[in-house]
């Protein structure tokens, strides 16, 4: 009997030296990057929607206060995110600079997301943000007389209008510690 169980304390033994840890999977950083952005943009399209709903001044509003807020709320636990453009309205938007670098291949025709290694060993995360028919009222070529001034008001240096649909209009942004 004493036999039997060494024979099966023996096996178990070599099998647990065969057998290989299963390593942890590795996270892309750029699908992390990807679903970081998903709760900014859900919630200021959400809230752009409405407001549009409530009127023009609302909307701009929105813009103005809200979308900051929602991006500072989000940037917690090491997170930090944001939106940009190469024609900014709001220079409280301006980009970080390895955001900025990429700008040109935007405007060149480049449309996928990127994600890039920063040199602190975090990762960043940038998804083209494309004019959309929503976007025209605000940013657009022909921008309502009342829009115009509210725009004005708010942005005295605004450069972020002209855009036609399906242009690129700016970025999303997110720099983040890889899991």
């Amino acid at each position: 009997m004493h036999y039997r169980l060494m024979i099966v304390l023996a096996c178990i033994v070599i099998l647990a030296a065969c057998s290989k840890a299963v390593p942890e999977a590795e996270v892309d950083p750029a699908e992390q990057g990807a679903a970081l952005l998903v709760p900014f943009k859900t919630k200021l399209k959400y809230e752009l929607v409405t407001s549009m709903q409530a009127g023009l001044d609302e909307a701009i509003a929105t813009c103005n206060t809200a979308a900051p807020g929602i991006a500072a709320s989000l940037s917690v636990d090491g997170v930090v995110m944001g939106r940009s453009s190469h024609k900014l309205r709001n220079p409280a938007n301006a980009a970080p600079d390895w955001v900025a670098l990429w700008f040109e291949r935007y405007l060149a025709g480049q449309s996928q997301p990127v994600s890039v290694e920063l040199d602190d060993g975090r990762h960043g995360y940038i998804e083209p943000i494309m004019t959309q028919p929503l976007c025209l009222t605000c940013h657009g070529q022909d921008l309502q007389p009342e829009v115009a001034e509210k725009l004005a008001q708010l942005y005295p240096e605004d450069q972020a209008t002209g855009f036609a649909q399906g242009d690129f209009r700016g970025v999303f942004w997110v720099e983040f510690q890889a899991d």
